[in-house]
């Protein structure tokens, strides 16, 4: 009966001024996992392969960019060898590792990201070192006051989660053009509809799929800045995509906008969580299992997620 209570008040309390600024502040969170998911799905929508390594991708771009910028590299000239550093390690991921693989199985294909995660890891910590650094984009952290935009909403918001979600929302619109618009993204959709039908009408699936580990590589390197800022450049880092993976869950394995999606219900799921329901569910640490319950219960629901695509056997 108390813990019932407890609910109920939760849910009361979730319904005040001071819910909806959790709610909207949790949102913006949840964009940051957004951008990590989106590289998960570029490479299973192009090759049906589940990127193991894309933790430690995103480490070493941003252990590769403050390593640049501490020998007193230009922040821009930094970012720039950065991104080509990252395409290139792309490449040679998808021409060494992938392309040898092509016609092996699923579960081949994701032990090789297994093994690349390891490889890269020793890497990272070869060429550059293991110590933990700092990373300043120059982005303010203190909150704005919508009331100064929107008179009736008496809330705040951080900045740097405004321009994490101005970040992520220009990546999706800016991917979703590609893939509507563009010869090479409509190769890459057909790609992932039918491999073998694509190669039979004349796309070459090797170059489509080294575009996509290229573009997986730079937008590696964008998240990683962005969750630097946040927790530093440590090899902690790789577990922030494992913040990712609820909402590839939620918001469907093939959709780029389901990334954004997901990433919102489960931002905002996360705080409310952490804010309203810690006491009922054992006080601490409920913010490193709540995104995994939501997205359990979700997939009960609807197992392909919002805007994943089911796959139909006719026999």
């Amino acid at each position: 009966m108390e813990v019932l209570n407890s609910l109920v008040g939760a849910f009361a309390e979730m319904f005040t001024l001071f819910g909806l600024e959790v709610f909207v502040g949790g949102m913006l969170s949840g964009i940051m996992y957004s951008l990590v998911a989106i590289g998960f799905v570029l490479v299973y929508k192009s090759s049906g392969v589940f990127n193991f390594a894309q933790g430690t991708m995103l480490l070493f771009a941003a252990l590769t960019f403050v390593s640049l910028t501490e020998r007193q590299v230009n922040f821009w000239v930094a970012f720039a060898i950065t991104c080509v550093v990252m395409v290139i390690m792309g490449i040679i991921i998808e021409r060494t590792v992938m392309r040898p693989l092509a016609n092996q199985d699923l579960l081949s294909l994701f032990m090789a990201t297994v093994g690349v995660n390891y490889f890269l890891e020793g890497l990272a910590q070869g060429t550059w070192d293991s110590a933990v650094h700092g990373v300043e984009l120059g982005v303010p952290t203190d909150p704005v006051f919508v009331s100064e935009i929107i008179p009736w909403l008496d809330i705040l918001v951080s900045k740097f989660d405004g321009f994490a979600a101005a970040v992520a929302l220009s990546l999706v619109i800016g991917l979703y053009l590609f893939f509507q618009y563009t010869r090479t993204g409509l190769s890459l959709r057909a790609v992932s509809d039918d491999h073998m039908a694509s190669q039979a009408v004349g796309i070459p699936l090797t170059k489509i799929w080294a575009i996509v580990w290229a573009v997986t590589g730079v937008i590696c390197f964008i998240a990683g800045l962005i969750w630097a800022d946040r927790l530093s450049v440590s090899f902690t880092l790789t577990w922030a995509v494992l913040k990712g993976l609820p909402v590839i869950l939620i918001g469907g394995l093939t959709s780029i906008p389901g990334c954004l999606v997901g990433g919102l219900i489960i931002g905002a799921s996360e705080k409310l969580g952490e804010i309203f329901f810690a006491d009922v569910f054992g006080g601490q640490g409920i913010e490193h299992w709540w995104a995994y319950l939501t997205a359990l219960v979700f997939i009960l629901i609807r197992p392909t997620g919002i805007f994943g695509e089911r796959d139909i056997e006719r026999i």
